[in-house]
């Protein structure tokens, strides 16, 4: 559709009246908004603020895709959702706030895993794509597709203090394509390197602070109106209140549009990420039920907590408490002749506190409780708080 066929009802220029008064954005580029296909990858901390301003700004059709449900401990960060949505498949409730906000918006859902079966099929029929997810395969994933696709790619990323923000992919007003994020990072970190947000931790008001700048790079990618980040790399530090912006360029390496890219087609980006290779030689796991049977028929084991005191403080299972950062100094402590269980909010902190006893000690009666203290609750005693 063009732009001359594009018009607005008088309950929506009333809306967007803000947007057409400034002399620089206008009419025109609210049909450019209206027009537009978005698809954001992922509606937690990130997403809950993008979706929130494309669907205020008038985004014509916006794509959602995530497998997840709505959680308790969502409800710090992710201010799309509400108490009453727990439990909810996140699109659906997404859906539900989204539509309440601006009911001339189309929304498009995806209550599904994205992966290298159907990203193309999905992605391919949107303008714009918002990554806000949060692990490496589905970063590079998304990179990858997008460039395939031709696709602007507007990345984002939190951790802790510190969020970040760029344009992958972009054709500017030159005509001159800008890098994408193999430019950036050409290979992921070793598995477990980088904590998720699950396992480190992330301040509730910094997504919305660069998801909105997310949102703002959809917007300025969609309109053409001011310069985007792309060829840019933005870093913004809230614990000092600091920015830094660095330049990023095209790498002649770059497997998949440099002078001789090898990727064609995408690939297991899990794989690739070393997740693959970690799943291969697994620690010894026990479920939260094998747990469970063995407190009920009082079998014999040791269960250890590897969290932190302050999550230990909000919500425990009754075992021993020894951060994993002092795992080694207590392996005296850690009994060998009977089974261990240790735990910890998922499983990722668990399993490598597992690993560094087995390598340095020789320890062969460990067992991580899979899905941690968090599956412990929702299987066995969900009376208990999560966080």
């Amino acid at each position: 559709m063009s732009l001359e066929e594009i018009h607005f009802s008088r309950e929506e220029l009333a809306r967007y009246n803000r947007h057409i008064i400034i002399p620089e954005f206008g009419l025109e580029s609210q049909k450019k908004l209206k027009a537009a296909k978005v698809l954001v990858v992922g509606s937690g901390g990130l997403g809950s603020p993008v979706l929130l301003y494309l669907a205020a700004a008038g985004v014509g059709t916006i794509g959602i895709v995530d497998f997840d449900v709505v959680d308790d401990s969502n409800l710090q960060r992710q201010v799309l959702f509400g108490v009453h949505e727990i439990g909810n498949p996140k699109v659906e409730a997404a859906r539900r706030r989204l539509e309440s906000l601006n009911p001339h918006v189309q929304l498009n859902l995806y209550n599904t895993h994205l992966n290298a079966q159907n990203a193309l099929d999905i992605i391919k029929d949107y303008d714009v794509i918002a990554d806000g997810t949060d692990n490496f395969p589905t970063r590079y994933l998304v990179n990858d597709a997008s460039v395939l696709l031709n696709k602007p790619n507007v990345y984002a990323s939190i951790f802790q203090f510190e969020g970040q923000v760029s344009v992958f992919n972009y054709v500017d007003k030159q005509g001159k394509l800008g890098p994408n994020y193999r430019d950036l990072y050409p290979t992921p970190p070793p598995p477990g390197l980088v904590p998720s947000c699950a396992e480190g931790g992330v301040l509730g008001v910094l997504p919305g602070i660069i998801g909105s700048l997310q949102a703002l790079e959809v917007i300025k990618v969609i309109t053409g109106v001011g310069e985007t980040l792309s060829g840019r790399f933005y870093i913004f530090d809230a614990m000092n209140f600091e920015s830094r912006t660095f330049n990023i360029q095209r790498r002649d390496d770059n497997p998949i549009n440099g002078k001789n890219p090898t990727i064609k087609e995408l690939i297991d980006y899990e794989l690739f990420c070393g997740m693959r290779a970690v799943e291969e030689k697994p620690v010894k796991a026990i479920t939260v039920k094998e747990l469970y049977d063995w407190q009920v028929r009082g079998e014999k084991f040791q269960l250890i907590d590897v969290r932190e005191p302050h999550e230990y403080d909000i919500v425990n299972i009754g075992a021993e408490l020894i951060p994993l950062a002092g795992i080694i100094e207590n392996e005296k402590n850690i009994r060998r002749d009977i089974p261990v269980v240790i735990h910890c909010k998922v499983g990722g902190r668990s399993a490598k506190a597992i690993k560094e006893l087995e390598e340095k000690f020789g320890f062969d009666n460990l067992y991580n409780l899979k899905g941690g203290i968090l599956a412990y609750i929702d299987e066995v005693q969900p009376e208990l708080t999560k966080y």
